[in-house]
């Protein structure tokens, strides 16, 4: 993300003007904008005209009060709905209007209170000097394979590919076997061109059971040498990585990504330091489940006790509608600070904060045990 300018104190009422760059950018501005701020960007509109009979789109700069807000990774886009308050000559104050907000589109968020998790967030976002280190996964097994596209907040899905294959048992099976192996193989390879820009992706790993990556990548790497337009895979191919997976579906996505090999490529990015934590938290409840708990009542008996060596929690809880339960929530994480702990945010857009979400999307590794908290309810 691109900071155009700001004029804000923590804590204090402010604005800032954004530039989103690339899909991770607009999943830092559905966590940033809530309910009770106001986005203002150039927008269209489709306004009547000659008593209704005729219609045209027009291009307006308009600032709504936000209401609610909606992401959609698959078309890359922000939607905020609201009532506007710019005065306007074909949209009155007062009327609602949905903004959308898209990559190299500027907008500029106005909020009353700057808190930690929002300040956070743009520093993060806007960071000049992070590593780039976006990352595509190739799931595969014989048969199916699924494209992820994993960045530093958002994992996105970006293709799926089935292809029946027979086995290799009987007369002629062999040859057709190798036909519809050869015919998956182009479909992954044409899905993989497609979707990978390596301008943009540092590394890419090819996962499967078995010997299925090793074969794709055989095939991939000869295929590179022989059509003049897979160029870059060959002057790329230094950044692939093979991987050992269950299956070639979407939930074995968390075991490739906590694998050694692969941990040490993306070490600098959001993911790589999310799945450690939630290992912390896994094996501590199979080592001592008394210094493991989980749900906000039990995580807030447990910082009461100042018990909390390390707070996990999705960013879901930093998207609260109601103003007092975000704020509860940010003072916890900020008073877990204060008395030594470390706070862990996931995104619940990565398959490590989908996990957490299973397990209310909040949970602690404690300093000490604490098994009378099994008597409290949830």
């Amino acid at each position: 993300m691109k900071l155009v300018g700001k004029s804000l104190a923590r804590d204090g009422p402010g604005s800032v003007k954004l530039l989103p760059e690339v899909d991770d950018d607009l999943w830092d501005a559905y966590n940033l904008i809530a309910a009770g701020d106001s986005v203002e960007a150039v927008t269209v509109r489709k306004i009547t005209r000659s008593g209704g009979r005729d219609s045209e789109r027009v291009k307006l700069t308009l600032e709504v009060a936000v209401e609610s807000t909606d992401y959609d990774k698959d078309g890359s886009v922000l939607r905020v709905r609201g009532k506007n308050l710019s005065k306007n000559e074909h949209v009155q104050i007062g009327q609602y209007h949905t903004l959308e907000i898209e990559l190299r589109r500027p907008f500029l968020l106005r909020k009353e209170a700057w808190d930690w998790p929002a300040l956070d967030t743009i520093r993060k976002s806007c960071d000049e000097t992070a590593a780039n280190a976006d990352l595509a996964v190739l799931l595969m097994q014989e048969d199916l394979a699924h494209l992820f596209l994993v960045g530093r907040s958002v994992t996105a899905t970006r293709a799926r590919v089935e292809v029946p294959i027979p086995r290799k048992h009987g007369s002629g099976a062999v040859a057709a076997y190798d036909t519809a192996l050869k015919d998956f193989f182009q479909r992954v390879l044409a899905a993989f061109v497609h979707h990978v820009d390596f301008g943009l992706v540092q590394c890419v790993v090819i996962a499967s059971p078995g010997f299925t990556k090793d074969q794709f990548r055989d095939y991939m790497l000869l295929e590179a040498t022989r059509r003049g337009e897979l160029r870059a895979i060959t002057e790329h191919k230094a950044r692939f990585v093979l991987a050992p997976a269950p299956s070639g579906y979407p939930h074995s996505l968390k075991d490739v990504l906590a694998a050694p090999s692969v941990m040490s490529l993306i070490k600098d990015m959001r993911a790589a330091q999310e799945v450690p934590a939630l290992q912390e938290f896994y094996a501590m409840i199979a080592k001592d489940s008394a210094r493991a708990c989980y749900g906000p009542k039990h995580v807030e008996v447990a910082h009461e006790r100042l018990a909390i060596q390390t707070l996990l929690l999705t960013d879901t809880w930093f998207r609260n509608p109601d103003v007092a339960a975000r704020r509860k929530c940010v003072d916890l994480a900020e008073s877990v600070k204060k008395v030594g702990g470390n706070v862990r945010v996931f995104s619940s857009m990565h398959v490590s904060g989908n996990q957490l979400e299973q397990l209310t999307g909040i949970a602690a590794v404690l300093r000490f045990p604490m098994p009378d908290l099994d008597d409290i309810e949830m």
